[in-house]
């Protein structure tokens, strides 16, 4: 079967779910199970002046409420600042922030007694957007920052000190006032990108069961072994004694990455001694982190020809009250706002501010949306103000193949005119009876999977069956199909004979976590290496007992071919071994040495993607409607078709909910939107009628069979192209997200 080969195999994961088997957190059920509602704050900055939980305590059925003061002695967690308590302990610093849990027999009591906890506040001054937070007297969100550099991205943060920035990413290349002063133009705008929900179907729901000195948790969780250090650390505990086992998850994004609710619910379990399960809504989970949203300037300068002389950036993003992985966000917006296009002078800020509202946290390619928003929206404002086709300042400004778009990181691996082509050509076929066709184009580059780090293991039994055991996650993206044909490739067996166990932190071995567009890539290098090794232990296992030449031997479908004949696996244990039993097991470890030393280099691959949208607009109501789009991307090789071009057309899709209907919104702090029925995202009649997948397939990625990692590039270009489309054909440049009916009807309304 060819590694290509994807509609020979049918997802088992498919399957499980659409039969009901499938289990989630709040399938599981735990013996002595307890249930915890969480009980939160409705201030938005205050101090806890006094809380009293002895009337729901004593409500029939509730076994006992937990707050801050249970707690206080774990002190604080984090996976890049350590600035975060278990619960709030005397201060509360976002609506939303947990107070108390109350545990009890059944959801319905713990719900019911939670409105007899009586918390007292008392108001403290709060910045709520990052405006007010950068003020010179404004109230500090956190009065220091525990850097726990390494800890789970490499780098870690750099806070300024008294301050609500958490922080501060720089890179500087050339000399931008020399270029700006020698340039013939020089161009500079302002974008806003809104906070924005996760909204995945299942929302984040745990067990926890401390018993004795070990502690189990099962979570939907991205990164389990992120969880289980962290869970480590805060209740001191061996990492060997910290269980992790993630059942199926509905969904991520990014919104169960790193940690979330587990440390609250294992505080749960510690406090009862019983298992507990915390079940949000998706309101609460709406509540416990977003998309960081971001303020930006952005700013170029070129010369009479139109080629960029100097770009300048600076990127403001709204952290919340809690920075998560926020530090990453932001570097990684830095990186993502130069585009794929020459530029000889940089001059890049970005800051992560604290602010008092939900936490930040990772989503679908970190500060991306963000960053190529303002990057390619701004692209065809500066072809407009010169008199240039965008599409042609576009092509004379890219980044050849092979030539660094900085020095420091790795060269382009793609030609980014041939996307540009491949859209195009999308819409070329096409004739229409209109002639005012309201076009627009964005490209991305970004800077994917800068953790080369993933281990896996490999069994091939007696039978010809084969299982596969790896920490990588199946969030609806088809990862542990992907991994079942990678080893069912190399061992040259039908992908039905292999099976991806569910991850475990007691089996399966490390890795690193989910995202980043790194499970293909790093996680199908180290199962390609497991079993290679189980490959190698076989067959030398035949050369060896049949005393036949190793260079003879091959492995064929059931067993191992010597020539002549061909063995079956049974045949080979059996006289192998002597008894009617065995397997072999193959170890697979990838690290940043692996392929002699190439994937240390940053990044392991780029991802890249074009967007080409064609847009209507009501110009009575300003509701904007696509009816085509098409999406190209870079993937390298493809290994499951039908997965690679559902993640393509689901990151596509969100990121329309970017562009015309999301934003978390808050009032002085206050969230006015976060429940399911007042936060908009596109229905599907919403989606583009004529949507246009390209895959390109050079064979030239890090990964098996050539494959890079993909499922994140296709989210940027939307916005900005629909923004574009907006601007070349009705002349309104949006420069706020989302793009409502109301912001461009005033739009129009102002240019006429």
């Amino acid at each position: 079967m060819s590694v290509t080969d994807s509609m020979s195999a049918v997802r088992p994961d498919l399957i499980e779910k659409v039969t009901g088997r499938a289990e989630y957190v709040t399938d599981l059920v735990i013996p002595g199970m307890l249930h915890g509602f969480v009980v939160r704050s409705p201030a938005t900055h205050a101090r806890i002046s006094s809380i009293d939980a002895s009337v729901a305590r004593s409500v029939p059925g509730v076994v006992d409420v937990l707050i801050g003061a249970d707690v206080a002695s774990f002190g604080c967690w984090g996976v890049v600042l350590k600035d975060r308590p278990i619960m709030a302990i005397d201060r509360v610093r976002y609506v939303g922030e947990p107070v108390a849990v109350v545990i009890a027999e059944t959801i319905e009591i713990a719900e019911a007694a939670a409105e007899l906890v009586d918390v007292e506040y008392d108001e403290l001054p709060h910045a709520t957007t990052i405006r007010e937070a950068l003020v010179a007297d404004a109230p500090l969100i956190h009065e220091r920052h525990e850097n726990l550099e390494d800890f789970y991205f490499k780098g870690g943060a750099r806070p300024t000190p008294n301050s609500n920035i958490f922080h501060t990413y720089r890179n500087n290349v050339g000399d931008v006032d020399a270029a700006e002063a020698v340039a013939a133009y020089i161009h500079e705008d302002h974008f806003t990108f809104p906070a924005i929900s996760h909204f995945a179907m299942e929302p984040h729901a745990v067990i926890a069961d401390f018993q004795g000195d070990s502690l189990t948790v099962w979570a939907g969780a991205q990164t389990p072994t992120a969880v289980q250090k962290v869970l480590s650390r805060l209740f001191g505990l061996a990492l060997a004694k910290v269980r992790v086992i993630v059942p199926f998850v509905g969904g991520g994004f990014g919104g169960k990455a790193s940690v979330k609710i587990e440390p609250l619910v294992a505080a749960a379990s510690w406090k009862v001694r019983r298992p507990v399960r915390v079940a949000q809504s998706m309101a609460e989970s709406m509540l416990t982190c977003r998309r960081l949203g971001a303020d930006i300037t952005i700013r170029t300068a070129v010369d009479a020809n139109g080629r960029i002389l100097a770009k300048s950036a600076r990127l403001l993003l709204d952290g919340g009250a809690y920075s998560d992985t926020g530090s990453a966000v932001a570097t990684k917006s830095a990186n993502r706002i130069m585009g794929p296009y020459v530029a000889p002078n940089l001059r890049l800020e970005a800051c992560a501010v604290y602010t008092n509202t939900v936490p930040g946290a990772a989503f679908r390619s970190i500060g991306g949306p963000q960053a190529v928003w303002a990057k390619e929206s701004h692209m065809d404002n500066v072809a407009a103000a010169i008199g240039m086709d965008p599409t042609e300042f576009r092509l004379l400004n890219l980044v050849p193949r092979g030539e660094r778009i900085r020095p420091d990181l790795r060269a382009l691996d793609m030609d980014m005119s041939e996307l540009i082509g491949r859209v195009a050509q999308s819409f070329a076929s096409e004739t229409r009876a209109s002639n005012r066709q309201a076009r627009g184009l964005a490209v991305a580059a970004t800077d994917p999977a800068n953790t080369p780090i993933s281990n896996a293991i490999v069994r091939l039994k007696i039978d010809g069956s084969v299982l596969v055991s790896v920490s990588s996650i199946e969030v609806g993206q088809g990862a542990h199909a992907t991994m079942a044909q990678i080893a069912a490739q190399t061992l040259k067996q039908p992908v039905s004979a292999v099976t991806v166990l569910r991850s475990d932190t007691a089996v399966a071995p490390y890795d690193w976590g989910t995202g980043a567009s790194r499970s293909t890539v790093v996680v199908g290098l180290s199962v390609e290496s497991a079993a290679l090794d189980a490959a190698d232990q076989i067959l030398e296992m035949v050369a060896e007992v049949w005393e036949l030449p190793r260079v003879s031997l091959s492995l064929v479908e059931g067993g191992v071919s010597t020539g002549s004949e061909v063995l079956t696996f049974h045949q080979i244990f059996h006289r192998s071994l002597g008894v009617d039993s065995g397997e072999v097991i193959g170890r697979g470890a990838i690290t940043p040495r692996s392929k002699k030393g190439s994937l240390a280099e940053s990044p392991l691959f780029w991802e890249t993607s074009a967007g080409l949208a064609e847009i209507v607009v009501d110009e009575e109501t300003g509701e904007i409607h696509v009816p085509r789009y098409a999406s190209a991307a870079d993937v390298g090789r493809v290994i499951n078709r039908v997965a690679a071009e559902g993640q393509d057309e689901g990151a596509a899709v969100m990121g329309l909910g970017h562009a015309l209907y999301e934003a978390l919104e808050f009032e002085d702090g206050q969230p006015v939107n976060a429940t399911p029925i007042e936060y908009s995202i596109p229905r599907i009649s919403d989606v583009p009628s004529s949507f246009d997948t390209i895959l390109v397939e050079n064979g030239d990625g890090p990964g098996p069979g050539g494959a890079k990692g993909m499922g994140e590039g296709a989210i940027l270009p939307v916005a900005p192209a629909i923004a574009n489309a907006l601007f070349s054909t009705y002349g309104i440049r949006i420069t706020d997200l989302p793009m409502t009916p109301e912001k461009v009807w005033r739009a129009l309304q102002k240019r006429s």
